[in-house]
């Protein structure tokens, strides 16, 4: 149980207590009899606590020693020794809880008084703790500017929290409650040459804490709190700043890389379909579309099949392909009819003529290619193959399917000259 030391001084008033001990926990304490030999006949007996509660006996009646280690739920296990001589009773390893009222008595023999005897066992003191306080900062001018500081403490009792310039005392504060905190305000001027420190006494022991005023005051005009309120120091703040910077810079870096990457992947995409595709800036009045740019004559018996070749492995998405068809005679009273055409992947339309392919008609929608089933005598002609990007056209074929079993004689003079290469590319068909 706990006692303050006002309350220990005001029952030592009243004449409760014969001597007032002060101890430093951890240290040991001796409550002395102030005997010299015990008699044969005599018994000592010490007790503790208002309630009186035996926790040591010495009775030479039966000479034997007693140390009551489980009372007070073990609260003295293991650290009282009893003197047999004198029957002085030392505490060992002292603790703030055996602060308390300690009673001895002398029982048989000569008479002797009871003795009593008030211990307080002391917690070690903490170091004083000074700092600035920001927030009464103030500037006077260079010269009139002072620097508000405060001296500290956490959970101490029946202490003395002072403030010194060099032997002299300026301000103290104490408390005589158990486990309280104390500050204690000082003001200085930010070019004081004085000695300043701050110490927390009590009767056993002291701590002393001395002022840097160097290191803890400078102007406020030049505080870093002031030039720096999130609290972190100059180097700090300039590592974040280049941190940020690079982080930006790598950001950047890696935007434009995307964006050249993309790009490039656009301009091989483009050059690829260059490389695949013819591209053609000529036409030929009356037609839509390109002039030829290629003729090939493909021989075919009748009931047989043909397939006619674009040349490219894949037709893109955005690709629009058409197929037409015009007999040997075709003219312009008798134009090119489109057979077939693809505008998209899965969108395909077949348009014959006279119902002449009707169901005979093959497109592959993956590359184009045109094929012609159970050949009649009535689709033998010219075929040409038109495919335009954007409205502009990159490839265009011209095939002359003829009867494999006549010959050239029976084919068109015109024709004819297409056959064996006399009209050039650019010759309308």
């Amino acid at each position: 149980m706990k006692v303050s030391a006002l309350l220990l001084c005001f029952l030592l008033a009243k004449g409760v207590f014969g001597e007032d001990m002060s101890v430093m926990e951890g240290d040991s304490v001796a409550l002395r009899t102030d005997l010299t030999d015990l008699q044969k006949y005599e018994r000592i007996l010490w007790t503790f606590g208002t309630d009186s509660t035996r926790i040591a006996q010495i009775n030479n009646v039966v000479n034997k020693i007693s140390l009551y280690n489980d009372v007070l739920d073990g609260k003295f296990k293991d650290r009282l020794q009893l003197d047999d001589q004198t029957g002085s009773l030392t505490i060992t390893n002292t603790r703030t809880t055996d602060t308390g009222l300690y009673e001895l008595q002398v029982i048989g023999g000569k008479e002797v008084p009871p003795k009593k005897f008030s211990v307080i066992v002391s917690a070690p003191l903490p170091v004083p703790v000074i700092s600035r306080n920001s927030s009464q900062c103030s500037s006077l001018g260079s010269s009139g500017s002072r620097c508000s500081l405060v001296c500290s403490v956490v959970n101490v009792s029946d202490v003395t929290l002072s403030w010194y310039k060099g032997n002299s005392l300026l301000s103290s504060i104490s408390v005589s409650d158990l486990s309280i905190s104390l500050s204690l305000p000082l003001e200085v001027e930010y070019q004081d040459k004085d000695t300043y420190s701050c110490v927390l006494n009590n009767p056993i022991s002291s701590q002393t804490q001395h002022l840097d005023i160097s290191k803890l005051c400078q102007p406020c005009s030049v505080d870093a709190s002031t030039l720096n309120p999130g609290g972190l120091p100059l180097s700090h703040m300039v590592l974040i700043c280049i941190s940020v910077v690079v982080i930006v810079l790598v950001l950047a870096a890696v935007g434009m890389f995307g964006i050249y990457w993309k790009c490039r992947k656009t301009d091989q995409l483009s050059q690829t379909s260059r490389q695949g595709y013819t591209d053609m800036n000529y036409g030929c009045p009356g037609d839509d579309l390109a002039g030829t740019d290629e003729l090939k004559t493909v021989a075919v018996n009748v009931g047989g099949t043909v397939i006619l070749n674009t040349g490219v492995t894949a037709i893109q998405s955005f690709d629009v392909l058409q197929w037409r068809f015009g007999d040997l005679n075709t003219d312009s009273t008798n134009p090119f009819t489109v057979i077939a055409k693809l505008n998209e992947p899965n969108n395909f339309d077949c348009n014959c003529h006279d119902e002449t392919f009707r169901h005979r008609v093959q497109l592959d929608q993956q590359n184009g290619y045109l094929t012609i089933s159970d050949i009649r005598p009535t689709d033998f002609g010219i075929y040409k193959l038109n495919i335009s990007k954007n409205e502009r056209n990159v490839i265009s074929k011209s095939f002359i399917v003829r009867d494999s079993s006549e010959n050239k004689g029976n084919v068109p003079e015109e024709t004819a000259k297409l056959m064996n290469g006399e009209i050039t590319a650019n010759t309308c068909l």
